[in-house]
């Protein structure tokens, strides 16, 4: 058994590196020729494939001895030249089943595109709404911090004039008695 680091590394290098730049050169060649191109293409469609299906099952098989290294081989009989096993993988397995299935597919694509967008939607209006009254209660408890600032810088204000009233007119505090 590989280590994991390893193996992933294998996996970015002959199941994604490799082919990426196999597909460039091919795409930049002065003469494509179709079939080469629609090998690269069906390469990509199986791996799109495979990695959506390794994401969801992964959890399930990844327990296995020898998965990493299997995923390896596989990735490598897909593009390997003597081997091509994309166009037998494209032929009698993924191209029957989209084939029979593609108007369903197309119908749950839409289905959860729709979905997606009603649920962004009514989180952005939720989000909106709570920031809204977020921000209105900041401006509240702002406005009441000032008006305690403005009271509280007026009161010695107050103070110091009552006093100074006091003492002009001889009385104390405005009761009437003379110290």
């Amino acid at each position: 058994m590989l280590g994991s680091l390893l193996t992933r590394c294998l996996i970015l290098s002959f199941g994604y590196a490799y082919p990426a730049f196999e597909c460039y050169k091919i795409v930049e060649k002065n003469r494509v020729e179709i079939e080469e191109l629609r090998f690269w293409c069906q390469y990509w469609i199986i791996v799109a494939m495979l990695t959506v299906l390794e994401r969801l099952g992964d959890v399930f098989v990844s327990w296995l001895p020898m998965y990493g290294e299997a995923k390896v081989a596989i990735f490598i009989y897909l593009w390997y030249p003597k081997t091509r096993g994309t166009g037998y993988i494209y032929k009698t397995l993924l191209r029957p089943y989209v084939s029979k299935h593609e108007k369903d597919i197309d119908g749950k694509i839409m289905e959860m595109r729709a979905r997606v967008w009603d649920l962004i939607v009514f989180y952005w209006q939720h989000f909106a709404h709570y920031g809204q009254t977020a921000f209105f209660q900041f401006l509240g408890y702002m406005a009441a911090q000032s008006s305690k600032m403005t009271k509280a810088a007026a009161e010695p204000m107050n103070e110091q004039s009552n006093g100074a009233a006091a003492k002009a007119t001889g009385k104390n505090g405005g009761t009437g008695k003379d110290e």
